[in-house]
């Protein structure tokens, strides 16, 4: 295993610990300013550190959602990352996937998506 994969992999596990724990700045941190996250299971793409806190204010914190990593593999200028969700939304758990793109330990673009 490289450093490179090694450093992207506890900025993964580092971000989702953050996200756990549903501090907006720490979760924020993560990200460049001008990052994007597009999730079409929601239909939407946010954008900057606005957009990003908007999707984790809604999907994170107003459903108490606990995120537990499954794996993450890196993929063709990309690290894939398998999640499980549990959370006060309708079912309270599912699988999701983030394509995650980073610039150096901070995050540029997120594909989000549930499975």
């Amino acid at each position: 295993m490289s450093e490179s994969t090694i450093t992207q992999d506890a900025v993964i596990a580092e971000w989702i610990t953050a996200a756990n724990t549903h501090g907006r700045a720490e979760f924020l941190s993560f990200f460049t300013a001008d990052a994007v996250l597009d999730d079409p299971s929601v239909g939407e793409v946010f954008e900057g550190h606005e957009g990003v806190g908007r999707y984790f204010d809604t999907y994170f914190i107003g459903y108490n959602t606990q995120t537990r990593l499954v794996g993450a593999e890196p993929r063709d200028g990309f690290l894939h990352v398998e999640v499980d969700f549990t959370g006060d939304f309708p079912g309270g758990q599912t699988g999701g996937t983030f394509d995650v793109t980073l610039a150096g330990e901070r995050i540029a673009h997120v594909r989000a998506d549930l499975i």
